[in-house]
């Protein structure tokens, strides 16, 4: 007896879902054991297809999380804190313009800082755990030893505490901070979603081994870059930070008197760029710390210590806090520096011009000009600004999103220095 059109309908519905069914079990079977291993080469430049490809990530975790009889994880989301607390990015924000006024090399200091942070498995807030029995800590790495703007940190976390305690993460703090400090100097507003949670553990010998070091060649800043999701128009684009904040002499003085152990210069330094950095870093300037982050150091201020300003920093800085502590930087940072100066309008043209009149401070910086695409791309942003400034602003998106934490991995500390 011939079938209904009614239930001919219904059996290709079933058969089809039956199908859908299969092909799905078959691909989470395939991918299953390399859940953990996607990385961020394989992701996306910022565009729609990245959504795309979080959306499915989330999934996959949600799915492994309650297949192994845990809480799903959670995503990263606009405004986060908009019931437990409302107030934190205002918060945060008033706190870094007023530190700014005192203090402006904060700026590029809580940008370093955060490179720092996310470049070491992820955006986690392990850069700011102070070593304990056990477990060393990253600031006191190489790489990280003249590191900055610890205290500013600290200084809002407690003005956060003060008004939602136990709610607001030291990674949230610190890339809103960071983001703060790039439009203060200069650089673009980019948004940012919040729910990050912290780590309980530092990672001291992945800073000491896998920061990108300013003595590097091409290859090895785009390898290093590249492992962690940025293609070389990325890496061009982060490495333009060093527009702000200034480099100490250890870190480029082997390209002045022996580079390379030929105990000549940098053939590839400009004869102008070479007596300008002689005549700040003579030959028996200490050189330590082989090391070095790639987004610039902030430099100390030199500041009055006015009753005015007394005043008005005590009230920015809670009493565990010490004045001398956060206008001051440690001994081994003393010395000449040099500087782009690209803040304010210039935030990052200047340092890509610098580049093509071979002016480059960090031997990793000029290096940029040694590849066909990356010389592409500093001839690109030299001439234009507003590109730079849109490629930099979702540069700094991608880099605040590296492998977060979130509920109901990690914990929130009170303490940003130390496991709650």
């Amino acid at each position: 007896m011939p079938r209904s059109f009614s239930e001919s309908a219904t059996m290709r519905t079933l058969s089809f879902f039956i199908v859908l069914l299969c092909v799905w079990i078959s691909f989470r079977m395939t991918n299953r054991s390399n859940h953990f291993s996607f990385s961020f080469s394989s992701s996306f430049s910022l565009n729609s297809k990245s959504n795309s490809f979080w959306i499915f990530q989330d999934i996959l975790l949600d799915s492994e999380a309650l297949e192994d009889g845990q809480a799903p994880a959670r995503s990263l989301e606009y405004d986060f804190y908009r019931e437990t607390c409302p107030e934190a990015d205002k918060i945060i924000r008033a706190k870094v313009h007023q530190l700014f006024k005192i203090k402006a090399s904060l700026a590029p200091a809580l940008l370093r800082l955060a490179f720092h942070d996310c470049f070491i498995e992820g955006c986690d807030a392990s850069i700011l755990l102070d070593a304990v029995e056990g477990m060393d800590s990253e600031k006191d790495s190489p790489p990280n030893e003249s590191l900055k703007g610890f205290d500013g940190i600290d200084i809002i976390k407690s003005d956060v505490e003060q008004v939602c305690p136990g709610v607001v993460s030291c990674a949230d703090i610190l890339v809103l901070a960071a983001r703060e400090a790039v439009l203060l100097s200069g650089g673009p507003f980019y948004p940012l979603n919040t729910g990050r949670r912290d780590s309980t553990a530092s990672f001291s010998d992945s800073a000491t081994n896998e920061l990108p070091s300013p003595h590097a060649d091409l290859s090895e800043t785009l390898a290093s870059f590249s492992s962690r999701g940025f293609d070389e128009r990325e890496t061009v684009t982060l490495l333009g930070a060093h527009s702000i904040g200034v480099i100490h002499c250890k870190f480029f003085q082997n390209r002045l008197y022996n580079f390379g152990g030929t105990d000549e210069p940098d053939p590839t330094l400009d004869s102008e760029i070479l007596e300008q950095m002689r005549s700040k870093c003579p030959k028996n300037h200490s050189s330590s710390s082989p090391a070095a982050p790639p987004f610039s150091d902030g430099s100390p201020m030199k500041a009055p210590r006015s009753p005015s300003l007394y005043n008005s920093l005590s009230s920015a800085v809670p009493p565990s806090t010490s004045f001398d502590k956060l206008l001051s930087s440690s001994p081994k940072d003393q010395g000449t520096v040099m500087t782009y100066g690209g803040t304010g309008a210039d935030f990052g043209t200047v340092y890509y011009r610098s580049l093509l009149q071979g002016k480059g401070i960090l031997y990793a910086d000029q290096q940029l000009m040694a590849g066909e695409e990356t010389g592409l791309w500093v001839r690109a942003y030299a001439s234009d600004a507003s590109l730079y400034q849109r490629d930099f602003a979702l540069a700094m998106m991608k880099l605040s999103n590296l492998h977060v934490l979130t509920a109901p991995r990690g914990q929130i500390r009170l303490n940003c220095s130390r496991v709650a």
